[in-house]
């Protein structure tokens, strides 16, 4: 049996018990190296063979999961946040069908999750934005043409955007020929809920600049939006006027 789990977003207490009960279990632990907290292996048995995905294709992590399936062992593929963004786990999956090997998958915290967090900040705010994009610039790796950047950010929601640190001069360009401008609000969220986790605000203006000067190249998430400022309307689930389907409001025309 293999197991697909989110390791969260980087916190070791912020991985599922069920995550962390399976690494404790797994004979076989394939880890994203480049970007999983390496003391959640800590969780593993001693006998436990552990290999680091970031050297490895995808032919070889398929052939250590053949092995350990050949001597009926059990694999953990433990993913950074939640596997399903930007996780290339439906390549794994499909492989796996083909081979007719069982597998089971579970979630985890995402970094944009924990990049929420670190902003102690609510992505979806009444009268504000109530949707939240999520994407990334693109880069070695194409995008599709209706998702380029600048056709996402003419919305004027919340975005939150992967894998872009490198490209932030191009991402602040398409961003401009959205619905943002130079003094939008914007974050930059350094490896968040790590214990080095850093947050740098900003406007979409000075998206690179803020970088370039905190020395930010990698590991990090960009957040751009109103969400960011102090002015919103309180929210109607908790209003006393409101009626809800389990409480009669103090206005009976609400």
């Amino acid at each position: 049996m293999v197991y697909f789990v989110g390791a969260g977003s980087g916190a070791v207490d912020l991985i599922t018990v069920r995550g962390a009960d399976l690494l404790k279990k797994a004979d076989v632990i394939i880890y994203a190296g480049s970007l999983v907290n390496p003391e959640l292996l800590s969780y593993a048995n001693k006998e436990c063979k552990i290999y680091d995905s970031a050297k490895m294709t995808l032919e070889e992590v398929l052939d250590v999961v053949k092995n350990a399936e050949s001597n009926n062992l059990m694999t953990v593929r433990l993913h950074t946040g939640d596997p399903c963004l930007y996780g290339a786990i439906k390549e794994q999956m499909d492989e796996l069908d083909e081979l007719n090997i069982k597998y089971d998958y579970v979630p985890g915290v995402s970094s944009f999750c924990g990049a929420a967090s670190a902003l102690k900040a609510e992505y979806t705010l009444p009268n504000v934005s109530q949707s939240v994009i999520i994407t990334r610039m693109a880069g070695r790796t194409p995008v599709p043409q209706n998702e380029e950047m600048s056709k996402l950010a003419s919305h004027g929601c919340t975005m939150v955007i992967f894998l872009s640190m490198g490209l932030l001069p191009q991402l602040t360009e398409e961003l401009l020929k959205g619905a943002y401008t130079k003094d939008s609000p914007a974050a930059i969220v350094y490896k968040a809920t790590w214990k080095d986790e850093k947050v740098f605000y900003c406007t979409v203006g000075t998206l690179a600049e803020t970088a370039q000067k905190n020395n930010i190249t990698k590991t990090a998430l960009v957040t751009v939006g109103d969400f960011l400022n102090p002015c919103y309307e309180r929210s109607k689930l908790y209003d006393p006027n409101f009626t809800t389907e389990f409480r009669q409001g103090l206005d009976t025309k609400s």
